[in-house]
């Protein structure tokens, strides 16, 4: 690529990741179909997009980290009970039609937004809730289907991820966002990245403009969270998961 296009895929990757650190989810929603545009086959542009997407975890914990709200016992949970689901998913996706997933994933992920913008109090305040054996297997076994999804469908999966951690373990926006972004983003990310790099190919020299993009978008983008009130952060979520949804949807009919 020439200095130029990798200069754009910086800033599509800056702006994507920065939305996405704010918001707990959605980079793919500008970054993946960039990548498709520039001309890659979806299989390749998903591994690529899936390596590059591990910077913004680690750019957004650099943040998060020096707020210590992060719970180890808890974290530990999310990546037992997503992990599997993740590898699952990386082997599903080349084996189910593209398009019938995406439209219904879409579909999902609009209802996500909507919920949370009919429900004015989700996420404000922080209660411990569903932490008894049977709230923790039920909310694992949502996390692990979550996984599947984020394994194979990457666009906005991470925006399940903050939901569930608000409506079922009762987190406020703030702190769920935080957990996304550390976890899936990183720990998710990266397995998911091994799996669908091993089943596919990965477009290694487009890789530093979009690491770069990402490392400093969720370092912005976890500041801004940080900085900014659950009201602003629901917003933010409610308008990515409707346009992550829209773009899922038009972009498979």
């Amino acid at each position: 690529m020439s200095i130029g296009e990798q200069l754009f895929l910086l800033l599509i990757s800056y702006i994507a990741n920065t939305f996405s650190a704010f918001a707990g989810g959605g980079a793919g929603l500008i970054q993946l179909p960039m990548l498709i545009f520039l001309g890659l086959p979806f299989s390749i542009a998903l591994a690529t997009h899936k390596v590059s997407s591990v910077a913004l975890g680690v750019g957004a914990t650099v943040r998060h980290l020096r707020t210590g709200k992060l719970n180890l016992k808890f974290s530990l949970f999310i990546l037992m009970t997503g992990i599997p689901g993740v590898v699952l998913g990386g082997f599903i996706i080349v084996q189910v039609p593209e398009d019938g997933a995406k439209v219904a994933l879409g579909i999902l992920t609009i209802s996500l937004g909507i919920y949370s913008w009919l429900k004015p109090e989700l996420g404000q305040k922080s209660s411990e809730i569903n932490r008894s054996y049977f709230g923790l297997a039920t909310g694992g076994m949502v996390l692990c289907l979550i996984g599947v999804l984020n394994g194979s469908l990457t666009s906005g999966t991470g925006l399940f991820v903050t939901l569930w951690l608000v409506r079922w373990f009762g987190f406020d926006y703030k702190t769920a966002v935080a957990y996304t972004l550390v976890l899936v983003g990183i720990f998710w990310n990266s397995t998911g990245a091994v799996t669908i790099g091993l089943l596919s190919n990965i477009q290694w020299d487009w890789l530093p403009a979009l690491l770069l993009g990402s490392l400093v978008g969720g370092y912005t983008g976890a500041h801004l969270a940080i900085v900014s009130n659950n009201r602003w952060i629901k917003r933010v979520f409610e308008f990515v998961t409707i346009a992550v949804g829209l773009k899922l949807i038009m972009g498979s009919i």
